[in-house]
This record gives structure tokens, C-alpha cells and sequence, in this order.
């Protein structure tokens, strides 16, 4: 037998026990085993099943979760009838015959290893993101999310899975439970799996803000994202060897108008941190007016910064993503902020209140 001789399912079971159990109708076709086949082989009492239309497990038995999880991604990912494939074979190997489809929903997070996601062994469903031209419908374990605009896939253990923050929305849309809406977005930040802006983001995109198992975790989800961002910065000052400022802080001009809070501030230098851990808002107005809305909240937060630097205080601004990743660069910058101060003009008095 040479490796051009098609295989019987019989000698395709053995063989692949130790490499793949799990394959579409058209892989079967390319070892040389036709749909009546593998049809047969399906029988009660026979070696192999069939999951999903035109998915086969090459053995009788209970599917493992990575086997559950790749029928469903062969289920999503099969070519339209026409027989066209949506996209090419993924660079570096063969086809696996996903196509476009990613694992989203729960058994992403699950794969993300989320403690407050089921395994997938013990989950109902099964989502799958997929384009929404793909008129494929759902089937048995599996659901289809369609989107017109979809991310670009990690990869885990060989499967293709939404990023975080897509498989964290995709995931509330389907929950009802308040209680689990508020552990996985709280698992999501505490676990340093996404920033909140990022997920409200997401979540605004999916148009689920407004629900009222989401508002109050939302909530809690924002204000968890800016005591861990504060938690960051105090560790940036205290382990790069910064001198200590004053936390969080009011500035105002003496006898005048406020001009704003910071999270630290060295009064000699005239240095001031912002974190930036403001996120986007669900608004029931139209896109137009939402863009208006976030263009006249940055306008404000520029022209407060720009007074501020007109006084002479020198303002850094820090994102929560950057204190996560790129610690001591960071530091660096707020380092090089603190030595510059010595060549420049003196700064405006300014009053300095607890906030």
C-alpha cells in the first residue's frame, strides 16, 4: 500500500486512533471513503457515529471535549454547497477544515481557562462564530453566532478561538443570570485576561449593555479595572525606586476654577499621572450622536490637560494595558518627566486638595 491507495473505514479507524478521530465527510472522501460508507459505519453497533451532519467520530464511544469542540468547528467550517471554500487553507499545514469558524461564547472562556466557565464537557452548547453570510443552520450541541465582522482568531491547542473580550460578550448575550455575568467579567479583569475598556467595548458592540443582568456588573466591572489599574501604578512607583507623590489629588487654582483630579502628583516637579480608564458608554441614540458624545468628552479632557501644561504642570498620561505590559517602561517615561522638570520655567501656584 502505497500513500496514494485509499483507505477502507476500517483501516481509517485504526490509523487515525492516535492521530485525529474526528473528520468531515469531505476529509473522509480525500482517504478514499465515500458518504455510504462512512454512513455504514454509523449503524447501531457499528465503529464509528456521526455527531453532526457531515461530522464523524471514528469510534463509538463518548466524545472527549477537544473532540466535541472540533466537530463543531468542522460542523461551522464545511464549504458552502457550492463546494467554495470562503478561505484559503491556513498557512503552515493543511486545511483543517475550519474555515472561518472560531469557538466563542463559554467554551472559549473555558479554553481561555475561566473558573467561572463550565468545561466543555459539561456545557449544552457549543457556540461558533461564523460569518453571517454562512446559511448553515445550528445543529444539536452546536449554536451558530453569525457576525459581519469578525476578529482575527488565537489559537489554542490547534483551535481557533475568539479573543477574550468577543468570547466574553458572545457569552453574556446568551446568560440570563446576573450572578454569572458579574463572575466572568470580574474573572475576566481580576484574571489580567482583557482591560474593562476593551470588554465594554465588546459588550456595546453586541448591544447587551442596556440588560439588566449586565448594568450593575458593568459597573462593578469598571470600577474593579480602575483599582487594579491604581494597584499597578503604586507598584511602578515603589519598585522602580520613584520618589513618592500625592495620591489622588484635586489641583485647583487658588481663588479659581478646578482644574481637575490626577491619581499622583509631585508637587516639586510639577508632574502629574492620569490613568486613562474611561470606557465606552451604551447610548439609545443613534451612532451619529454617540460619535458626538465621545468627540465633546475627549474635547474636555484635552482642553483640561492642555490648561494644565499652561500652568507649567507636566501631565503623563497612562493607559491600564500599558502599566500592565510594559511596566518599566513606563516608569521610564514618569522618570524622565520628574528630571525635565528642573529645566523648565517654575509652574503656576496651584492648591493641591484631598480627593
Amino acid at each position: 500500500m502505497n500513500s496514494n491507495t485509499p483507505l477502507s473505514p476500517c483501516h481509517l479507524r485504526i490509523t487515525s486512533a492516535a492521530r485525529q478521530r474526528v473528520l468531515s465527510a469531505a476529509q473522509l472522501k480525500t482517504h478514499g471513503v465515500s458518504p455510504a460508507q462512512a454512513a455504514e459505519q454509523c449503524r447501531t453497533g457499528g465503529p464509528w457515529q456521526q455527531p453532526l451532519p457531515g461530522v464523524f467520530v471514528l469510534h463509538p464511544g463518548p466524545l472527549s471535549g477537544r473532540e466535541r469542540l472540533r466537530s463543531a468547528l468542522l460542523y461551522a467550517g464545511r464549504p458552502p454547497a457550492s463546494g467554495r471554500r470562503t478561505v484559503p487553507a491556513q498557512s503552515g499545514g493543511a486545511d483543517p477544515g475550519y474555515g472561518e469558524a472560531m469557538i466563542t461564547g463559554l467554551a472559549a472562556l473555558s479554553l481561555y481557562g475561566f473558573a467561572a466557565a463550565p468545561p466543555t464537557l459539561s456545557t449544552d452548547r457549543i457556540d461558533v462564530l461564523v460569518p453571517r453570510i454562512r446559511r448553515l443552520r445550528s445543529a444539536r450541541y452546536v449554536r451558530l453566532v453569525r457576525s459581519s465582522d469578525l476578529p482575527r482568531p488565537e489559537q489554542l491547542d490547534g483551535l481557533p478561538v475568539a479573543p477574550v473580550a468577543r468570547a466574553l460578550a458572545d457569552a453574556v448575550a446568551g446568560l440570563g443570570d446576573a450572578h454569572a455575568v458579574r463572575r466572568l467579567l470580574t474573572e475576566a479583569v481580576r484574571g489580567g485576561h482583557c482591560e474593562p475598556a476593551v470588554v465594554v467595548g465588546e459588550l456595546n458592540r453586541a448591544k447587551v449593555l442596556d440588560r439588566p443582568q449586565v448594568v450593575n456588573a458593568v459597573d462593578s466591572l469598571l470600577a474593579e479595572g480602575r483599582a487594579l489599574a491604581e494597584e499597578r501604578l503604586y507598584d511602578m512607583v515603589r519598585t522602580h525606586g520613584l520618589p513618592e507623590p500625592l495620591w489622588n489629588v484635586d489641583l485647583r487654582l487658588p481663588g479659581g476654577p478646578h482644574l481637575g483630579a490626577v491619581d499622583a502628583y509631585w508637587p516639586e516637579e510639577a508632574v502629574a499621572v492620569e490613568l486613562d480608564t474611561r470606557a465606552p458608554r451604551h447610548s439609545r441614540l443613534d451612532d451619529d450622536h454617540r460619535r458626538q458624545e465621545h468627540e465633546a468628552e475627549w474635547s474636555a479632557y484635552a482642553a483640561r490637560r492642555e490648561h494644565l501644561e499652561r500652568l507649567g504642570v507636566t501631565v503623563v498620561h497612562l493607559s491600564p494595558r500599558k502599566l500592565r505590559d510594559a511596566r518599566e517602561q513606563q516608569a521610564t517615561v514618569v522618570r524622565t518627566a520628574l528630571m525635565a522638570a528642573a529645566d523648565r520655567e517654575p509652574a503656576a501656584y496651584v492648591m493641591i486638595l484631598p480627593r
